[in-house]
């Protein structure tokens, strides 16, 4: 194991409790992908290395938004190296997170909704995770660890566990959902306390699903994935007058603001309406 790597493992051993499992993936893929692209010992990198660094995954054509997740892993990573006396200068202090990416987030059409129903109506698996991404909104990490005992079917509520930060929360569901999920339980070959089951009864893979997706892009000719789901059944609660605390509580958005995006989006949405009858 090389010193980048075991500086890496202690701060993540150190975080385990901290860190959901989402945010140490996401941190582990940026650090690997830093150090990986500087070769250079994290105990003598410098600030012009990651400014570098930043530029490159500019000209990559990532988002702001994406730039910004992965610098703040590498600043989370050297702030815990200067608390931990592992450096003696902590060379993200003059590193300036980019802007964040003010654009509007991507969502389906009711019409593109219906052709990814229609396209998944013979495979009931597939119908059934559409069918529960778009009814709760949930993320694809959460429904990946909703077991069955988590499912109240006579109040169509889910409850999940373990959300965004540890925090649990309930999620609703249709009645066309629940339909949807009997049928896949009721006809999978293997037995699991997972809703979603792969063919040996464990819990169905992230990997796995966003395959999945892959092929209903393909296949459509649009872009879907499971958190373009997200986004949709947030949009589409928003068309309806939906008050944005309801909106945030489903979502599990911690503030407030996280949530306010969406009205934005109806804004522009009736803009758009409006203008084609001008």
């Amino acid at each position: 194991m090389t010193k980048n790597e075991k500086a890496q493992e202690v701060f993540f051993a150190d975080h385990q409790v901290r860190f959901s499992k989402e945010t140490i993936r996401s941190y582990r893929m940026a650090l690997s992908q830093f150090f990986s692209t500087c070769e250079i010992d994290y105990d003598v990198i410098k600030a012009t290395h990651i400014r570098s660094w930043l530029a490159s995954l500019e000209d990559r054509g990532l988002k702001p938004r994406s730039i910004h997740l992965k610098l703040s892993a590498v600043k989370s990573f050297y702030h815990y190296c200067m608390e931990e006396n592992m450096i003696k200068r902590n060379p993200t202090a003059t590193v300036h997170t980019p802007k964040k990416d003010d654009s509007l987030p991507y969502y389906l059409t009711k019409r593109q909704i219906a052709e990814l129903k229609e396209l998944t109506r013979d495979d009931y698996r597939d119908r059934a995770i559409i069918e529960t991404l778009y009814a709760t909104g949930v993320r694809v990490s959460e429904l990946l660890g909703i077991t069955l005992e988590d499912v109240r079917w006579e109040t169509r509520q889910i409850w999940i566990r373990k959300g965004k930060g540890n925090k649990e929360r309930y999620v609703l569901f249709t009645h066309d959902c629940s339909e949807r999920l009997k049928t896949y339980v009721n006809l999978r070959k293997k037995e699991s306390t997972y809703l979603f089951c792969n063919q040996r009864g464990g819990q169905l893979s992230r990997c796995f699903v966003e395959k999945r997706f892959q092929y209903f892009s393909q296949e459509l000719g649009f872009r879907v994935t499971p958190h373009t789901m997200r986004h949709t059944f947030a949009a589409h609660l928003a068309e309806k007058h939906m008050p944005q605390s309801y909106i945030q509580e489903l979502l599990g958005h911690a503030n407030i603001n996280s949530t306010r995006i969406y009205t934005r989006l109806m804004e522009d949405a009736r803009k758009k309406q409006y203008d084609r009858y001008q």
